[in-house]
C-alpha cells in the first residue's frame, strides 16, 4: 500500500514539473496583459499607433506578437516533450532502458532514447551529454531567437527616438521661420514637433517594455524549460538506465539474452517456412498420386489424356521430319541440285 502511494506522489510530482513550463508562460502572460492595462490604458496608445506616421510602432508591435507566439509554441512543445519523458521514466524505472519503445516520431525525447539504445546495441558507451545537447539544440535556438527579437525591438525603440527628435527639430525650424507671418505654418509645425515627440516617447517605452522586459522574461521562460526537461532526461539515464549503459556482466548478459530471443524468433519463424514448404509438397505428391490413377471408369479424363499423349506424338513426329528436311537441305546433294536448278535457262 505504502509503495503504491509513493509511486502514485512521484507520478503526480513529475506531472507537475512537467506542466511548469506552461504554468510559468501564461502567468506571465497575465501579468504582461495587467501591466499594459495598468500603464497604457490611459495614455490612449492605440490611438497615437493609428496616427503615428513614422510606422515604427507598428513595426515593434508586430514584432512583439510574432516573438510572443513563438514563445507560447515552445512552451507548448516542452510540456508535450516533458510530458513523453515523464511516460518513458515510469517505463524505465520498471524495464530498464531496453524496456522503452520510443515512437519514431519528432519528439527530440523519442529521438534520443532511441538513438541511446542504437548506441547501446551496438556496445558502445554513449555520451549522454552530448547526445542530449544534440537532440534538445533546436528549442535552444528558438528560445535564443526570442531573446533576439526583444533585444531588436529595443533597437528600435533607440531608432524610433531618433526620428522622434528629427521630425521634431524639423517642425520647431519651420515653426521658427514662420514665426510673425504665417500662423497656419506655424501650427502645422507645432504639430509636427509634438508628433515626434510622441514618436519618440512611445518607441523608447515599447521597445524597452515589450522588448527587453516581456520578451526577455518569456525566453527565460522557455529558456529554463529546456533545462528541466534536460534534467529530467538525464536523471531518467543515471537513475533507471545505468546497468544498461555501462559495460558490466549484467549488460553482457542482458545482450546475450536478446541475441538468444532472436535466435529463437528466427528459428521459429524458419520452422514455420519449412512447414509450410513440406505442405505445399503433400498437396503436390497428392494432386501428382490422383492424374497417375485415373481409372478405366472415368472416360472423360481417359479420353482427355489419350488426346494430350497423341498430340505430343504428332508433335514428336513433325519435329523428326524437320529434322530430316534440313537434314537432306545441308547435304551436298541438295546443295547440287540446288545449284543446278539456278544455273539452269529459264524457258
Amino acid at each position: 500500500m505504502s509503495s503504491r502511494i509513493e509511486k502514485n506522489s512521484h507520478k503526480q510530482l513529475v506531472q507537475e514539473k512537467a506542466f511548469r513550463t506552461i504554468f510559468l508562460w501564461l502567468i506571465w502572460a497575465i501579468t504582461a496583459l495587467a501591466i499594459y492595462f495598468a500603464l497604457y490604458l490611459d495614455t490612449n496608445l492605440w490611438g497615437y499607433l493609428e496616427n503615428d506616421q513614422s510606422k515604427i510602432t507598428w513595426v515593434i508591435m508586430a514584432m512583439f506578437i510574432l516573438g510572443v507566439a513563438i514563445s507560447f509554441g515552445l512552451a507548448i512543445t516542452i510540456t508535450e516533450e516533458a510530458l513523453r519523458a515523464s511516460q518513458h521514466g515510469v517505463v524505465a524505472r520498471k524495464n530498464g532502458l531496453h524496456g522503452l519503445n520510443p515512437n519514431k516520431t519528432n519528439r527530440a525525447v523519442d529521438r534520443f532514447f532511441n538513438s541511446l539504445k542504437e548506441v547501446v546495441n551496438n556496445n558502445d558507451q554513449p555520451d549522454i551529454e552530448s547526445l542530449l545537447d544534440i537532440e534538445l539544440a533546436s528549442y535552444h535556438r528558438v528560445s535564443s531567437s526570442v531573446e533576439i527579437m526583444g533585444n531588436l525591438l529595443i533597437t528600435l525603440g533607440l531608432i524610433g527616438t531618433v526620428v522622434g527628435l528629427t521630425l521634431t527639430l524639423t517642425g520647431l525650424t519651420t515653426s521658427l521661420d514662420a514665426l510673425g507671418h504665417d500662423e497656419e505654418r506655424l501650427l502645422n509645425g507645432l504639430r509636427q514637433a509634438m508628433s515626434g515627440m510622441g514618436t519618440a516617447f512611445y518607441t523608447t517605452l515599447l521597445g524597452s517594455v515589450l522588448g527587453g522586459v516581456l520578451l526577455r522574461i518569456f525566453a527565460l521562460i522557455t529558456e529554463h524549460g529546456v533545462e528541466t526537461l534536460s534534467e529530467v532526461v538525464r536523471r531518467i539515464c543515471t537513475i533507471y538506465c545505468t546497468a544498461d549503459l555501462k559495460p558490466t556482466l549484467e549488460r553482457d548478459v542482458q545482450l546475450l539474452n536478446r541475441e538468444i530471443s532472436q535466435l529463437g524468433d528466427n528459428v521459429r519463424a524458419l520452422q514455420g517456412a519449412m512447414h509450410d514448404s513440406m505442405k505445399a509438397m503433400l498437396e503436390f505428391r497428392h494432386a501428382a498420386q490422383q492424374l497417375s490413377q485415373l481409372g478405366e471408369d472415368d472416360q472423360d479424363k481417359a479420353s482427355l489424356r489419350d488426346s494430350v499423349v497423341l498430340q505430343h506424338y504428332y508433335a514428336d513426329l513433325l519435329k523428326e521430319e524437320i529434322r530430316v528436311m534440313n537434314k537432306i537441305n545441308r547435304s551436298w546433294w541438295g546443295r547440287l541440285k540446288r545449284s543446278l536448278n539456278k544455273s539452269r535457262p529459264d524457258k
